[in-house]
C-alpha cells in the first residue's frame, strides 16, 4: 500500500529521498536526518553529536551565522536542529516558494560546516550552561539517572548532551573527524513535506555530499550488563522525583504497536491509569505519567511521578499496585478503546502540519525497518488486542526494574523499595 503523495529516491551516493506533497499546505518542511546521535560517539567524545549539531548553522565557508539567521527572518520561516541518542535532525519551515532557498542553505552548511574555532569555543560554553540548566532541573536529572540506570556502562545510559569534562576537551579537529566520518550518504535520509513537487527536491539535493564515499552506518552493540536497581542524588528540593524504569522492546519489534497502546492506557494520557489514580482521585502529584523509548537493539519503558518527599512511599505503593494489577489482568475494554481511539485521532491530526508529516517520513525511512503508509499505520493499531497489551506488558514489568529518585530522601529508605 502507498500513499499517493508520497514518493521515494535514492540518489546515485545512497542518500534516501523521501517527500510528501501537501496540495492544501503554504508551507515546506525540509529535514537532513543523520543516523548518528549520542549512543554513536566513544565515551571520550562523549557530546560530540550534540556539539556538532550547534555548529553546523554557524555557517559554511561561504555564510556566516548571522547571515542565515537574517535570511531565514526575512522570510517569515524557522529552521532549528535536535540531537537524540541514535539520530540528529537539521531543518526549515518555509513559505512554500521558498522550498530553493531552503534546500540549499541546508545543502551548504550540511556539506562542509566552517566549524571556525572562535564559533567552537563560543559554543563550547553555551552548551556547557544548557548542561548547567539540565543539572539544575530535577525532572531532567532524575531522567539522566533513570538511563544510566537501566543502561549502565552503556552509551544508550549517557546524556545525549555528554558532561562537563568532554565537552570542555573536544578540540574542533576531533568534532572534525567526528563529522567527516559520519556525516556519510548511507547514514542520510532528506525528507520533506509541504507544498512542493518531489522531482523539485531531489533536483535541489542532487548535488549534496556527491563527490564523498558512500561511507558506512554506525556499528551499535546492544546492552548485555544488568540494569542498576537504584540510581538517587539528594537534594533540597521541594519536590521528590521519581522514575521507575524497565528493559522495553526495539523499535522493529512486531509488538511496538501494542505497547503504545497499552503505555497511552496505563500512563500515556489524561483518561490513563496512573493519572486517575494518583492525580486525580488523590491529588498526589501534579506529573505522572508513563512513556516508552524504542531503539535499534532495546528500549526504555519508564513512570515519572513528581510529589512531596512525604508522600513517596505512598505513590510508590500505587505506582507498585497499578503495575500489579494491569500485569495480572491487562487492561480493559473500554480502556483499548479509548486509547485506540486517542492514537488513531492523534495520528491523523498531526498530519495538518508538514512538520510533523515530514519526521513521520523520516523517521519510517530511519527506524521501523519499514516505511508504513498512515492508512497501515492506523490498521495496525486498531488491530492491537487486549490479548496482545496484556502480553508486551507482562513481558516488560516481569523483568528487572530500577528506580532513580531526584530530592531530600532517605537513601536506605529508598534502598528497600528497590
Amino acid at each position: 500500500m502507498t500513499d499517493k503523495h508520497v514518493r521515494r529516491t535514492t540518489l546515485p551516493n545512497g542518500i534516501r529521498v523521501v517527500t510528501e506533497r501537501m496540495p492544501e499546505a503554504r508551507s515546506v518542511t525540509t529535514g537532513f536526518w543523520v543516523a548518528v546521535g549520542g549512543r554513536d560517539e566513544p565515551a571520550e567524545l562523549a557530546g560530540a553529536s550534540h556539539f556538532l549539531e550547534h555548529l553546523v548553522f554557524k555557517g559554511s565557508e561561504t555564510r556566516a551565522a548571522r547571515e542565515i539567521a537574517e535570511s531565514v527572518d526575512a522570510i517569515g520561516g524557522e529552521m532549528n536542529a535536535f540531537t537524540s541518542r541514535e539520530h540528529t535532525a537539521y531543518y526549515t519551515r518555509l513559505p512554500a516558494d521558498e522550498l530553493t532557498f531552503g534546500l540549499e542553505l541546508l545543502c551548504d552548511v550540511l556539506a562542509e560546516p566552517a566549524l571556525r574555532a572562535s564559533e567552537v569555543d563560543a559554543e563550547r560554553e553555551v552548551i556547557l550552561e544548557e548542561l548547567a540548566m539540565s543539572e539544575d532541573t530535577p525532572d531532567d536529572k532524575v531522567h539522566s539517572l533513570m538511563a544510566d540506570a537501566v543502561f549502565p556502562d552503556h552509551p544508550l545510559g549517557r546524556e545525549v548532551l555528554g558532561d562537563e569534562n568532554t565537552v570542555a576537551a573536544l578540540s574542533r579537529d576531533e568534532i572534525q573527524m567526528f563529522f567527516k566520518e559520519h556525516y556519510r550518504p548511507t547514514n542520510v535520509v532528506i525528507a520533506a513535506a509541504g507544498r512542493l513537487e518531489h522531482d523539485d527536491v531531489v533536483t535541489g539535493v542532487s548535488s549534496f555530499l556527491e563527490s564523498v564515499d558512500s561511507g558506512t552506518a554506525p556499528q551499535r552493540q546492544q546492552p548485555t550488563a544488568p540494569p542498576k536497581a537504584l540510581a538517587y542524588e539528594q537534594r533540597p528540593t521541594v519536590q521528590a522525583h521519581l522514575t521507575l524504569g524497565w528493559r522495553a522492546i526495539d523499535q522493529r519489534d512486531p509488538s511496538r504497536f501494542a505497547l503504545a497502546v497499552a503505555n497511552q492506557a496505563f500512563g500515556g494520557g489524561l483518561s490513563s491509569r496512573l493519572f486517575q489514580e494518583i492525580r486525580e482521585e488523590r491529588g498526589l502529584a501534579y506529573a505522572v505519567y508513563s512513556a516508552a523509548s524504542l531503539y535499534t537493539d532495546s528500549g526504555l519503558f519508564m513512570i515519572y511521578a513528581g510529589t512531596a518527599p512525604s508522600k513517596v512511599d505512598e505513590v510508590l505503593d500505587l505506582i507498585d499496585a497499578e503495575v500489579a494489577k494491569v500485569v495480572a489482568d491487562g487492561i480493559t475494554e473500554r480502556e483499548l478503546r479509548v486509547a485506540t481511539g486517542y492514537l488513531v485521532g492523534a495520528l491523523l491530526l498531526n498530519l495538518e502540519d508538514s512538520g510533523s508529516r515530514m519526521g513521520r517520513l523520516a523517521r519510517g525511512e530511519l527506524a521501523a525497518g519499514e516505511a508504513l503508509t498512515v492508512d497501515e499505520q492506523v490498521e495496525r493499531i486498531r488491530a492491537v488486542t487486549l490479548d496482545d497489551a496484556h502480553q508486551v506488558l507482562q513481558r516488560i514489568f516481569t523483568g528487572p526494574r530500577s528506580l532513580a529518585a531526584v530530592g531530600p530522601m532517605d537513601e536506605g529508605a529508598l534502598r528497600s523499595r528497590s
